[in-house]
């Protein structure tokens, strides 16, 4: 490696080399802080990297239980023994990975990402699209999933779709678009997902980590019951209060019964998350 330059970027000039001076910190900025931000999160967190993440007022993440999601409203939350705090200034998000704990904010117009100076920034929100995300975000930008293009809007796009290519990373071009279908679990697809019959106020009336049976209410919206279709243990339930529209993903039964997985990151987002800590190094940000 040339003294003084981190690896070549595709993002500037066509694969010039980068000065290190452009990259000011291993800070890693993860938009999102749902499960599957989560685990990219953590793959870093554990690889050294300093970690911030930014996240809606109100959740709509369905895997709380590994979601750093929860500290918005809680001020507080544990995911494999890794702690996330609420933060809102930059002394804050400073003071929380001083303690060795993983800052949450909510920035919806990116303005304490800015003021953070982050090294990196990894698009986890997982939109299908683009939500305002730009290769200027950052020395470095790694997008999650369908809706990015390499080279475009981002330096590189990790693919998230289960599968032989799950977890790839691509330098130009993207990832697979969206098949609207869930990841298969003991034979079952569609059916382990619970989904809003309305728009309204979701209000659940089942735990994460019950075991639930077919025909059984496990909440409702606007008055509405959602029903698990199948047998299994409720892996995922959005929040109570959490605004819902009709269809959204409000649920997800693992009909494994595998209570210990409602505690345990993914395969699928422990992947991605290598395929993040990849790109991030081939890009040039160490920790």
């Amino acid at each position: 490696m040339r003294p003084g330059f981190a690896r070549p970027d595709p993002g500037w000039g066509g694969g010039g080399w980068v000065p290190t001076s452009m990259i000011q910190t291993s800070l890693v900025w993860v938009r999102g802080a749902g499960d599957l931000a989560t685990g990219i999160a953590l793959r870093l967190y554990r690889a050294g990297y300093s970690v911030a993440m930014s996240e809606l007022p109100l959740p709509t993440c369905v895997r709380r239980t590994v979601s750093f999601a929860p500290a918005v409203t809680a001020g507080r939350h544990v995911v494999e023994a890794v702690t996330a705090v609420r933060a809102a200034t930059p002394a804050e998000v400073a003071a929380a990975i001083a303690r060795g704990e993983v800052p949450v904010a909510v920035d919806p117009v990116g303005e304490l990402l800015a003021a953070c100076h982050p090294a990196a920034v990894v698009d986890a929100i997982m939109a299908k699209q683009n939500t305002g995300t730009t290769r200027q975000d950052a020395p470095m930008v790694v997008a999650v999933g369908p809706g990015f293009s390499a080279g475009m809007d981002c330096h590189a796009v990790v693919e998230t779709q289960r599968g032989h290519w799950l977890g790839r990373v691509y330098y130009s071009g993207g990832a697979a678009p969206d098949d609207g279908e869930p990841g298969e679990m003991n034979g079952q697809r569609s059916s382990r997902v619970l989904r809003a019959p309305v728009d309204g106020t979701f209000q659940g009336s089942a735990g994460i980590g019950d075991m639930v049976t077919p025909g059984q209410v496990v909440g409702r919206v606007a008055g509405e019951p959602v029903v698990a279709a199948i047998a299994g243990v409720l892996r995922g339930l959005i929040a109570d209060g959490v605004p819902v529209q009709a269809d959204l993903k409000v649920g997800d039964v693992d009909p494994s019964g595998e209570v210990a997985r409602c505690s345990a990151v993914s395969d699928k987002s422990l992947a991605v998350g290598g395929g993040v800590l990849e790109a991030l190094l081939h890009l040039g940000c160490r920790p």
